[in-house]
């Protein structure tokens, strides 16, 4: 099953105790494609959904989807494949000028 690997940047919107420090946290979830391993982390994290997607379900403009360190180029449909035992990063982007 994959891992993936929720960047700080995106974990502060998880339910974290009161006075700890917000960290990458990960979690392993069972889903062959980019959609269907988000969905099981979003079962896991509801909270995240809203930062994450958009109403369409489609990734955020400010949000990057890795797997296996390669970018997911298709952040509307997110039917990349993921394999077994992959590692999918997700990063808050950064922009501006």
């Amino acid at each position: 099953m994959p891992t993936v690997v929720i960047a700080p940047s995106l974990a502060r919107w998880l339910t974290a105790s009161p006075g700890s420090s917000v960290a990458e946290r990960s979690c392993v979830v069972a889903g062959a494609t980019v959609r269907e391993v988000l969905d099981a982390v979003f079962a896991e994290y509801p909270t995240l959904r809203g930062y994450v997607t958009d109403e369409r379900g489609a990734l955020r403009h400010h949000v990057v989807a890795f797997v296996n360190g390669v970018a997911v180029g298709d952040k509307g449909r997110l039917a990349e494949p993921v394999p077994p035992g992959a590692e999918v990063h997700l990063f808050q982007a950064l922009s501006g000028g």
